[in-house]
């Protein structure tokens, strides 16, 4: 019975706050970004078993230069993807002011979180296992430790916790904060962000180069 009324509790906050426009909108823009992790990584997966990559390698880039050169398209794409989320998201009803654009560019600021994953376990695995690792399972971790499912807040606990140390939700907050005008949050959140990107972006480059040297 206490079971139930908490759940209901949760429920009835979660309609209340959670599926207000300003509120949906920047968690369902960085969701979006996840599956730039499957694209990436089943791109790079695919690259690396056939003659295209093999033959590349013959060129003086570096690793970097190769990662880079998978990353800035889909930041491109991303930029695009979060424009028609927001655009869509005005037409429902969110309020069109001077942050959205600067929400458009946090959005594609997140999505190099996914990228970076991507291209590391694109680096690691085949098609196969980048479909599995970056499809199911990265997109629905990414989905419940957001906030995007239902907020955190009203679980508070171990799962809160957790998903304080992991970057998507700080993803989905930075956002929201990037959407109100409070830079103060946004940076604090984005750093998170940005830190767990540079990490895992290095390596991918780490782990890139020794698949170049065939080790």
């Amino acid at each position: 019975m206490a079971v139930n009324c908490i759940l209901v509790n949760i429920m009835a906050e979660a309609n209340n706050t959670m599926f207000r426009i300003d509120n949906l909108a920047p968690g369902l823009a960085m969701f979006g970004t996840a599956f730039m992790a499957l694209f990436s990584g089943m791109l790079l997966a695919k690259d690396r078993t056939s003659s295209f990559l093999v033959r590349l390698f013959a060129s003086p880039m570096s690793s970097l230069d190769f990662i880079l050169g998978y990353t800035l398209p889909l930041i491109i794409m991303a930029l695009a993807q979060s424009a028609v989320t927001f655009i869509a998201a005005c037409i429902l009803g969110l309020q069109l002011t001077i942050w959205l654009l600067p929400a458009i560019f946090a959005t594609a600021f997140t999505s190099l979180l996914f990228v970076s994953f991507g291209l590391l376990f694109g680096s690691m695995m085949n098609d196969k296992a980048v479909g599995g690792v970056c499809g199911a399972l990265l997109t629905n971790v990414a989905g419940w430790l957001s906030g995007v499912f239902i907020p955190l807040d009203l679980i508070g606990g171990v799962f809160k916790k957790v998903a304080d140390i992991l970057p998507f939700y700080h993803s989905v907050q930075g956002i929201k904060a990037v959407l109100s005008g409070s830079f103060g949050p946004a940076l604090s959140h984005l750093g998170v962000t940005l830190a767990y990107i540079v990490v895992i972006f290095a390596f991918a480059v780490i782990v890139f180069k020794r698949k170049m040297n065939g080790d």
